[in-house]
């Protein structure tokens, strides 16, 4: 339709021109002047015509440059809608994450705390004095308790001891640094047994002692397993305050552990702060032996940050953990006051420095909650362990039966318990 109507337009300017020229002649002008009319008359007209196409070129084009830059307005409105509503969205999803990792984290510490309630109450079950009649209760008390310990030892002889591991991150960067090693023993029906419901009556008889060595047979062979993936992972390993006194199992510990001195730098021992406050000459020339091989070691269960650091340099104390709710309470919850009574000049800030100046790190554990993890990077901490980071998994039945020791190593061990009880 445009070519049509073009072609129309040059025919009425040329028709024009031609009766302008025609016009010209017959007035008397002559032919000449006639002839010049018309090329002149079409230069003026095409002139023209060019001059108000390109006008409405232009205007067109205008227009097309408004319509793009309200299109652009428009999707830029559009993009903007669409990015709160993501915003909103995604707060909404973090918020309900955290709400939920919260949820799981209490839940699971509720699970924990009635496992404990009802190892104590086992506990003071076996171990408390009834008001009743004394040979019914004491005769009751008595059965059970010889069951529980012939469960403990079978199990043990058995090999019905899983190894469980907990890992322990870098912070911030919550990459896996460390593993704390857990034991736990199965009864003949396969109900996994907590350590609050046997150590009652597997401590008096000598029994955690065969458990250490147990775990420390299978710690040294993940640790060697890691190795062979070259990961540079050590394993915090609990050893109890009666390994380190026992004058029979002692020589037979240190003896292993100098056939694998070479992961002195993958194996931390752990024990708790009060059993290290405890511990007598004994246990305390037993861990320089450890020491002298290599071997460091770690405290759990801290009670007050009031330690004697220099103490646990001596003693080659490496890794101090500490409950997160207890670490945030002592450091966060004083205002700027000194964080330890007995350190005066020692604020909160500087309690991660403290340690370090005498070769200690502090690791905060039973992290269950994001909103805990913030205060504890303000606190320089460079460790984390619990929950939030990964609860204690047991390891795969095809490597905890690489990890078993020799078919005659726990009776073995049994037998030398009984021959010196």
């Amino acid at each position: 339709m445009r070519k049509i109507t073009q072609a129309l337009l040059m025919g009425a300017y040329f028709f024009i021109a031609l009766t302008a020229a025609a016009l010209m002649w017959r007035g008397g002008a002559g032919w000449g002047a006639g002839m010049a009319v018309l090329p002149g008359l079409l230069g003026l007209l095409f002139a023209a015509h060019a001059m108000l196409a390109g006008a409405g070129a232009r205007a067109a084009i205008e227009k097309d440059v408004e319509s793009i830059r309200e299109a652009h307005r428009l999707l830029a409105d559009a993009l903007e809608t669409t990015q709160e509503a993501l915003n909103a969205l995604h707060e909404r999803v973090e918020a309900n994450a955290i709400q939920r990792s919260e949820e799981l984290s209490g839940e699971v510490r509720m699970l924990e705390d009635l496992v404990q309630r009802m190892g104590e109450d086992l506990e003071a079950r076996l171990s408390g004095i009834s008001h009743g009649p004394v040979h019914t209760h004491e005769g009751r008390r008595t059965r059970q308790s010889a069951a529980l310990l012939e469960t403990v030892r079978d199990a043990l002889t058995d090999g019905r001891v899983d190894l469980y591991l907990q890992p322990v991150v870098g912070l911030p960067q919550r990459r896996t640094v460390f593993y704390e090693s857990f034991s736990r023993l199965r009864d003949d029906t396969g109900r996994v047994m907590m350590p609050a419901e046997y150590l009652s009556v597997a401590e008096p008889e000598g029994l955690v002692t065969a458990i250490d060595n147990l775990l420390l047979f299978r710690c040294v062979q993940i640790v060697r397993r890691l190795a062979k993936t070259d990961r540079k992972v050590g394993i915090f390993c609990n050893v109890s305050l009666a390994s380190l006194g026992d004058e029979v199992f002692f020589p037979q510990f240190l003896e292993f552990l100098q056939d694998n001195r070479d992961l002195g730098g993958a194996l931390i021992f752990e024990l708790g702060q009060a059993a290290f406050e405890a511990r007598g000459a004994t246990e305390a020339r037993n861990m320089a032996k450890l020491a002298d091989l290599g071997f460091r070691f770690s405290l759990d269960k801290v009670q007050t940050l009031d330690l004697d650091f220099a103490d646990l340099q001596r003693s080659d104390v490496k890794f101090l953990k500490i409950g997160a709710d207890l670490l945030l309470e002592q450091l966060l919850d004083i205002e700027g006051s000194p964080a330890l009574r007995e350190l005066k000049d020692i604020h909160a800030a500087d309690f991660a420095n403290l340690t370090r100046r005498y070769g200690v790190e502090v690791i905060a554990e039973k992290v269950e909650a994001e909103r805990q993890v913030v205060d504890i990077l303000e606190l320089d901490i460079a460790y984390g362990q619990g929950h939030l980071f990964g609860e204690p998994r047991a390891i795969k039945d095809q490597v905890l039966a690489e990890t078993d020791p020799p078919a005659d190593f726990m009776r073995a061990t049994m037998q030398l318990k009984r021959r010196a009880g």
